[in-house]
């Protein structure tokens, strides 16, 4: 990692989105690819998952014209209504919000990817729960790097046991870590927080366990979490806009 970088070179260009989708969707682009040249890494080492909670099926159908195709939603069951009206499109989707255990049948039967696994009865679920003629289910156990009381996540006392259960179950394929740090505007703070998801996730792989995944970093720190080893990042604000409606 480069981390001699001035931070005034990592600070976000955008934060809201302007334009229209396409260019939206080259700004973020164009975002990630300066990030990871400053981190020594090449474009193609982070992946972008667009967050469109909250925002229509149309808004993924013009996301997805531009070239987009791995799409993280938070909701249940407006994930489920737009995965019907955009069946004709071949999308990724990826469960990135709080999972209730009376969603994880669902959860395992109409996702490719989960974000945010953070207690071994969830896992057991979705192990159970996803079809035998599906492909493992790809998860990211969700670590508290901040320890924050009002987030969900593993501490990082209790992720090594948590990884090694559910690395053990059938129908999942552990692939790495998810945080949210709290937020800030302070680069460096931003950093520190993303290093210490990244140092877990060295921690497990030194324990033996495969990983290669560290999603992390949004719309207003994208540049520091890719800084510090992220290969996926949740785009929501600067590819869509500002949320104006709110889910219960």
């Amino acid at each position: 990692m480069n981390n001699g970088l001035e931070a005034s070179k990592l600070e976000p260009e955008m934060t809201r989105a302007a334009g229209t989708p396409c260019e939206r969707l080259r700004a973020v682009e164009a975002r990630m690819a300066r990030a990871a040249n400053a981190a020594g890494r090449t474009a193609e080492t982070v992946r972008l998952l667009a967050v469109s909670k909250t925002f229509g099926a149309a808004a993924v159908r013009d996301m997805a014209a531009c070239g987009q195709r791995e799409f993280g939603e938070s909701y249940l069951q407006e994930a489920l209504d737009k995965q019907g009206q955009l069946a004709d499109l071949p999308l990724v989707w990826h469960f990135i919000g709080p999972i209730q255990s009376n969603k994880t049948r669902a959860i395992a039967e109409n996702f490719s990817w989960v974000h945010g696994v953070d207690r071994l009865k969830v896992a057991e679920r979705l192990s159970v729960q996803r079809p035998a003629g599906l492909p493992p289910l790809q998860v990211c156990i969700e670590l508290n790097v901040s320890g924050e009381a009002s987030k969900g996540g593993v501490s990082a006392a209790g992720l090594p046991a948590l990884a090694d259960a559910v690395s053990n179950l059938p129908g999942l394929q552990l692939r790495g870590l998810m945080a949210i740090p709290a937020p800030t505007v302070d680069t460096r703070a931003q950093r520190v927080a993303f290093r210490r998801v990244r140092e877990a996730l060295d921690d497990l792989i030194v324990r033996g366990h495969a990983l290669d995944t560290l999603s992390m970093g949004m719309s207003a720190d994208l540049e520091a979490a890719i800084q510090e080893g992220a290969t996926i990042v949740r785009i929501g604000t600067a590819l869509f806009g500002e949320r104006t409606r709110k889910h219960a």
